[in-house]
This record gives structure tokens, sequence and C-alpha cells, in this order.
């Protein structure tokens, strides 16, 4: 048991740290002169630092956790039934949707204390409400508007672009506006273009077009593509069988049909030699050289490698770092641009992008969820000049999310990167005792995935992981076991909000505990190895046979 305190790294900015004086003040002009508001105090509230994760705070948090599962206020009674669609109905959670909300911690309608142990669906990497995003809605108060278009982005929007660019690249935090010049153009394996769009699925779906505007043209007076005539292969993540369900790339047409979806669709257009599509099972070096060789034989060539690094939509499974190596080599040789999708894992790495943790770089990085906090539906997009390729309209979004949006990501990144190591020893201490709980509970747990706060525990069987959710379920923990699509292994999957720290991470894994003892009572107090921790990151293999497709 950890007895250490967490003590994250303290961060107080103000507006003028995150974006500039200048154009701060030059804000605080613009609104005194259209309300007749003294630009002092609007300079003044400008000027305020913001504690972005108080101590006391956190503290407060910590005091909470026994209630975790107790219900804590009135229920609401269910009055208002809605009129969702008949999927969503049969799936809908009345009783578990917010009520209020605040750090790592939800009142449901029920009146129940919930630990978001999922940080809500991996949207809240800060948890809620996160304070250090009072400077949002300090912006706000200057005026400053989220519904700008992508021609009119402002200078938060061009500040957050340099300083991905900058992160992308492992530059050093800056302390003022003045980030990253543009030397990155000068070097096409650099990722120095950004564009700003507002799910992850939009922006997977210009990922897509740029893949494919490598051989076909956008708009009629495009320039000849470079693979003009070749038949695109869009080579995908699939399952341990090699079957496309298991990868997750979004909710577009394309996105939908590379992990199996609209089957009669794809065959048509692989009848027409239109484009295809082919899944590689995960950590599989062998079948990925043969797929990729065959894919540029003869009239095909493969168009792009679309992976995640965590496939949290398939039991958080892990690659391997030479799996990566490996697949990064085979594309450089045959061309292949390289489609990192970190809308799930972004932020929670303490690189801030997981990529720079395998050492490697793709031609494009799709990040979006945890990035801007749950405060705006805003993804983004980094690929390399080689692939700039896109016209006005193939990227474009035209209902704003830009300044303020942009300036969550400012938060999120500066206080991610203040606490980068926190992250780090808070993730691993979790890691390493979710593979200790697995050592004394072999009967239920088959393998511990995923990597820090991003974990899947593995069950033998479907039944298991259902009942040790429900358990968890009932007791407060919010977790769930996949069960949704044809292949998904039975699986637990969590990811911990950065701000929760080693007391909750005690909390959670003395609730599995105690859940695992309800299933397998003769299970030893202690671990086999006498609390050895140094297991791998990535589970071994065969993993547990995969679960039917199931509604619950």
């Amino acid at each position: 048991m950890n007895t250490r305190k967490t003590r994250f790294r303290r961060v107080r900015l103000s507006l003028y740290d995150l974006v500039g004086r200048e154009f701060i003040e030059a804000a605080c002009g613009a609104r005194a002169g259209l309300t007749g508001e003294d630009k002092k105090h609007l300079k003044a509230l400008a000027a305020e630092k913001i504690d972005f994760y108080p101590a006391e705070q956190y503290r407060r948090l910590v005091e909470w956790l026994p209630r975790v599962g107790e219900v804590c206020c009135r229920p609401v009674p269910l009055s208002v039934p809605g009129a969702t669609s008949l999927e969503f109905q049969a799936h809908s959670k009345p009783a578990i949707a917010p009520l209020t909300c605040l750090g790592f911690y939800r009142i449901s309608e029920d009146g129940r204390l919930f630990l978001i142990s999922k940080s809500e669906h991996y949207h809240v990497a800060l948890g809620h409400h996160f304070p250090g995003f009072q400077l949002v809605e300090r912006a706000r108060r200057l005026g400053i508007s989220n519904a700008t278009h992508n021609v009119t982005r402002g200078q938060i929007t061009r500040t957050l672009e340099q300083e991905l660019v900058r992160v992308a690249a492992g530059g050093e935090p800056h302390r003022g506006p003045e980030l990253l010049p543009e030397a990155g153009s000068r070097q096409g394996a650099l990722l120095d273009r950004v564009l700003n769009l507002e799910t992850g699925s939009l922006a997977m779906e210009a990922a897509i077009k740029m893949i494919l505007a490598r051989f076909y043209r956008s708009l009629p007076e495009s320039p000849r593509p470079k693979y003009h005539g070749r038949i695109p292969v869009l080579v995908v993540l699939g399952d341990h069988k090699g079957n496309l369900q298991a990868n997750y790339h979004g909710t577009t047409m394309v996105a939908q049909m590379m992990r199996g979806m609209w089957p009669e669709m794809l065959a048509g257009l692989e009848k027409m030699d239109l484009l295809r599509v082919r899944g590689v099972r995960p950590n599989d070096e062998r079948e990925l050289e043969s797929v990729l060789a065959a894919g540029n034989h003869g009239q095909y060539k493969v168009a792009g490698f679309f992976h995640e690094f965590i496939m949290m939509n398939y039991g958080a499974s892990r690659l391997t770092d030479s799996y990566i190596r490996r697949a990064y080599a085979l594309c450089r040789k045959y061309d292949i641009p390289t489609v990192a999708d970190e809308i799930q894992t972004c932020v929670w790495s303490p690189e801030i992008f997981m990529f720079r943790e395998y050492g490697v770089r793709p031609s494009i990085v799709v990040v979006g969820k945890g990035f801007p906090g749950g405060e705006y539906p805003a993804s983004r997009i980094l690929f390399n000049r080689t692939l700039d390729t896109l016209p006005l309209f193939g990227a474009l979004v035209t209902n704003g999310q830009e300044e303020l949006a942009s300036l969550s990501y400012l938060v999120t990144l500066r206080w991610a990167e203040a606490n980068a190591e926190v992250t780090r020893a808070i993730g691993d201490y979790y890691e390493a005792r979710l593979r200790e709980l697995a050592e004394r509970h072999p009967g239920p747990i088959a393998s511990i995935e995923g990597r820090r706060h991003l974990a899947g525990i593995y069950f033998h069987d479907l039944g298991t992981g259902k009942r040790f959710a429900r358990i968890l379920n009932d007791g407060g923990l919010d977790i769930s076991v996949q069960t949704y699509k044809e292949g998904c292994p039975p699986c637990a999957l969590t990811k911990l909000p950065l701000t929760a720290g080693y007391e909750v991470v005690d909390m959670v894994i003395t609730r599995f505990e105690a859940a695992l003892r309800q299933i397998d009572p003769s299970a030893p107090l202690t671990s086999p190895r006498n609390g050895r921790t140094g297991r791998p990151a990535v589970s071994p293999r065969p993993v547990p046979k995969p679960a039917k497709a199931n509604r619950s």
C-alpha cells in the first residue's frame, strides 16, 4: 500500500500568461468600447492568476472517497422520458445520468455518488469543472467568442496550433506567447500543420480524405494525384482473428466501413475496384508484412496504416514497441502514410502524445476527447506538409468551436506538461497494483492490458466480467465490460482522470479486491510474488476467448 500523499505540481496562470498580454489587453479595450465597462476592471480580471487545481480542493475530494456508492441527495423522479431512437432507448441508463459533478465525482439522478472511473467515456481528463477552466469563463467575460470560422482563426487558436506543433516535436514549454517558429516547415517529416475540427470522427474523416487524395482528385481542377489509377488499400487493426470489428476510428461512413459496418457497400466498392480495406491482427508482425507486401502489388497500393496505440474499444489491447517500430519501418519502405488515432490516448501519456513514448513520428495524428476537458467538442489533426493537399472545403468547420475550445486545450496542456512526472508515477502505480491484483486472483482474471491510467482487466469468461462490473457499478464505480460487438474480449475497462492521485488508486484497488473476493473467495491475501510488481506492460498471449455479441 502506498502511504505517500499526492502532490500535484501547482499551476497558477492568467489569461496574460496563457495567450499574451498584447492580445488580451486589445480584447479588454474592444470590450470596454462596446459595453462601456471599465477597462481597468477588465484588465484586472485578465491579469488575475487562477490556481488550476488547488490542494484544498483535492483534499476535500479525497475526504468524500468513503462515500462513493452512497445516496447523497434526494433522487430525481423520472418524469421526462425523452424521445430518442429505439437503439439509444434500449441502452439508456437515466438513473446514472449526471445531476451534479465535481472533480472525479458525479452525483447521478438516483442520488448516488459515483467515481468516474472511465473519465466519463474518456472526455474529462482533468475531471469535472477543473478550476483551470475558469480562464475560459474569464475569456468569455471579455467577450471572446467561440463562434468563429476556420478562416477567421483568432490568436488563441493560432497559439494553440503552434503549441501542438511544439509538443509533437518534443519542444520544451515556453513561458509566454512566443512559442515555436515555423521552422518545422523546412522538414517535411515534422508534424507542422494543424486543422481544427469538432469531433474525433470529423478529424478522422479529414485524415482519410488526405490519404485518399493521393489517389483521387477532391476537385475536378485538382492536380493529378501521385497514385492516380492505383486502387487504395486501407490497412487497419482488426481483432485477434484479423476481422475488422476491433478497430474504431469514428462514425463517418468510410470509418465505419473500416470496422466492418456497411458490409454490402464495402463489398460493392471493392468489386468496382474503388477501395479496399484489410485488417491485421494486433502485434502480429509477420501478418502485417504479408498484408503490406500484398497491398503494394500490381494495381493495388496501400494508402495508409491506421492504428491506435491502445485499443480502448477492443479491451485496451496495447501495441508492442517492436510491432510499432516494425510497422513504421515497413510504411517508410512502401511510402505508406501512418495515421495515429490518439483521440482516446492523448494527454493521458506523460509525453502528452503516446507516439512520443513509442519513439515514432506518424504522418498524421488525430487528437480530441480529453484535450478540451469536456468543455467543448473539439478535435485537432496534426500532419506533415507533404499531406497538405485538401481544398478549403475538404475539412471545414462552419459552426465555430475555435477560440474558447482552443483555450481549453491550452489550459489542459499547461497543467499536463507541468504534472507529467506525477502522471507517470501515479499511472505506473495504478498499473502495478492491477498486476498484483491479477496475481492474487488468477481464477477470474486472465491478464491486465493497457498502460498506466488506461487499463483493461481481462477475465476468463464474460459472465465473470459482467458480475465484476455489476458489483462495482452498484458500489458507485463507473466501469463497464465490453459486450457491444462481435469479438469483444471479456474485459472491464477503466480510465482514471489525471487529477486522481494515489488515494483514489488505493480506494479503487480496494473496491476491486472486495468485488473479486465475492467472486473468488479462496484467493490468497497477498501476491504470490510477495509484492513484486515488475510484470511486462503488455499481457501475454493468447488472450481469452472473445465473447459473443451481447446487447447488455
